[in-house]
């Protein structure tokens, strides 16, 4: 699979664009700020439906504009079927639309997981630097790509969760007592959910941990042992209990306080904390390893490689980081890449040997043209 053609309009600072790409190696080149992130952005907006950076929707529209729309072309398919078209758009005051060859999804979570895609970012180690908030939020992207019951599961539980804060909101409001008969209606709902949520997580981590560690010994010499761990209060305990032993301190606090929505991922260095310990080096040695067992799962498992985005990888690591990911790109681990660069001399001399099938892109200001 690999994405033949972008096209954006009013898409952050593009005012139009219209790409055609290479099925290896797609570069853009340009000063920060010019809006080469924002390419890929849109590209990871065809295939999860959100920005990777911007916590709206609405923050993807150019400023002094009404919608956006970013439109692909993807093909290449190993069974020779016809190439397709993904389009996500929206219009201020109206929900998002995605639509495959233009039909409509019923539900935008249907499109999860078709075209899959992995991001190696600057600020991936906010992962680690920053709360359970953002680990949450990855290992739920991840599972989500992989495992349709997993999204579906997540959804329902967020929206019992949302019903249950917002009736927890409104007993405090009107300072008049609460409807308790219906919060143990929801609670009664939500416990086998977020049950399921919590061991599918655990599942998960026995399969994707070994493949992180062999892909952090590479990157490092396997000088430190990393681990990752699951925690949460629900394993060998009663969900439903808690939610009652804490609902008054819910009542209080106008939120619920237990389940998995609380839960976090720990990142361990020689069983210390990563954040605390872990040099700079470490630090991105430990999160680029988390994304290429996030590559390698999703490859085997969708029978397909993952789009691989690059943001500006070459400024922000060392030569060591670097080569060993050139030297998987060398060996064809991966399938189609895009990356950007601030220097065109640099990018070439790093590809010169890994493929004859690059195409490079010139961007200013919010405009590309094809070197």
């Amino acid at each position: 699979m690999n994405l033949e053609s972008l096209h954006l309009l009013f898409f952050k600072n593009y005012e139009e664009a219209q790409l055609s790409f290479s099925a290896h190696i797609n570069c853009f080149i340009g000063d920060n700020g010019s809006g080469k992130t924002n390419l890929l952005d849109a590209i990871h907006y065809l295939s999860l439906t959100k920005s990777a950076f911007t916590p709206t929707d609405a923050q993807s529209i150019k400023q002094g504009a009404e919608f956006f729309v970013t439109r692909g072309r993807f093909g290449g398919r190993p069974d020779d079927a016809p190439a397709e078209t993904i389009q996500c758009s929206l219009r201020l005051g109206q929900k998002k639309s995605v639509t495959h060859d233009k039909q409509p999804y019923e539900r935008v979570s249907d499109h999860i997981g078709r075209y899959p895609v992995v991001l190696i970012s600057p600020y991936d180690t906010d992962l680690i630097r920053q709360g359970s908030e953002e680990r949450r939020k990855h290992f739920d992207s991840l599972m989500s790509q992989l495992d349709h019951e997993y999204l579906e599961l997540l959804i329902r539980y967020t929206q019992l969760l949302k019903q249950r804060n917002a009736l927890l909101k409104l007993a405090t409001d009107r300072q008049a007592g609460y409807d308790r008969d219906y919060l143990l209606t929801i609670d009664e709902q939500l416990v086998p959910l977020g049950e399921q949520l919590v061991q599918r997580r655990q599942d998960f981590l026995l399969e994707f941990e070994p493949l992180f560690q062999r892909h952090y010994a590479q990157l490092a010499d396997g000088q430190e042992q990393v681990t990752l761990t699951y925690k949460s209060e629900l394993p060998g305990a009663d969900f439903g209990k808690l939610l009652r032993l804490q609902e008054r301190r819910d009542l209080t606090l106008q939120r619920t306080t237990t389940g998995p929505h609380r839960d976090d991922f720990t990142f361990l260095m020689d069983d210390k904390p990563v954040k605390s310990y872990g040099s700079q080096g470490q630090q991105k040695s430990f999160v680029i390893a988390l994304k290429l067992a996030q590559f390698e799962l999703l490859a085997e498992r969708q029978r397909q490689k993952p789009l691989l985005l690059l943001d500006d990888i070459f400024d922000r690591l060392d030569e060591k980081r670097i080569t060993r990911l050139m030297q998987l790109v060398a060996n064809h681990s991966f399938g189609q890449i895009f990356l950007t660069d601030t220097h065109l001399e640099r990018t070439d001399r790093v590809l010169a040997s890994l493929s004859e099938d690059i195409r490079r892109f010139r961007v200013e200001s919010g405009t590309v043209t094809r070197l």
